[in-house]
């Protein structure tokens, strides 16, 4: 499906970057006050990397990183997906979606010239939010427990909670054992 708008149509012109050698806590309070939720990383001239708050999350904070003291470097990721501004912007949510990230440095003969994200992406056409919800659905679908399921298991519909013996009240919820003495 095209969409008859190209990637250099969306995508930021200037976006922010930082060097490779500030902390994560600089990065930190340059995405908070920008208002962004990631970073390009960029050295002598060129993009060698890119910081997300999801990269700072797991790579750093959950693992008792200081954040002071860790620099960009340590943890950013180098190996970049790119795309190039003649590309339709489906074209750019299919990689995104297949790669499961929401950023693309936007490459023109080998030079950076911008920054795509799916939510420069969704300003220029939120009809695609559709294609983005579905991939997240799919991902989440084998982790989250639904009814049908398994024979016994599911969310209880009193405590939210997800047991493996839900039975069915008589009133048509279905519910945990703890929960169906209380009906």
């Amino acid at each position: 499906m095209k969409t008859g708008y190209k990637v250099g149509d969306a995508m930021t012109i200037n976006p922010i970057t930082v060097t490779a050698d500030i902390s994560l806590k600089e990065c930190a309070e340059i995405m908070d006050k920008k208002h962004v939720g990631s970073l390009l990383v960029k050295d002598d001239g060129k993009i060698s990397g890119i910081i997300t708050e999801q990269d700072m999350v797991r790579k750093a904070m959950a693992k008792l990183l200081d954040p002071a003291k860790t620099t960009v470097k340590e943890i950013m990721e180098t190996e970049l997906m790119t795309i190039a501004p003649d590309k339709d912007i489906f074209d750019a949510l299919t990689k995104m979606r297949d790669y499961n990230i929401r950023h693309l440095p936007v490459i023109e003969k080998g030079k950076f010239v911008g920054f795509l994200t799916i939510k420069d992406i969704l300003k220029i056409q939120p009809q695609l939010f559709e294609l983005i919800v579905e991939k997240f659905e799919l991902k989440e679908e084998s982790r989250k427990p639904v009814f049908g399921g398994g024979d016994d298991e599911g969310v209880c519909e009193i405590c939210g909670n997800y047991s493996d013996d839900i039975q069915e009240a008589g009133n048509g919820q279905k519910v945990c054992s703890q929960c169906i003495d209380t009906i």
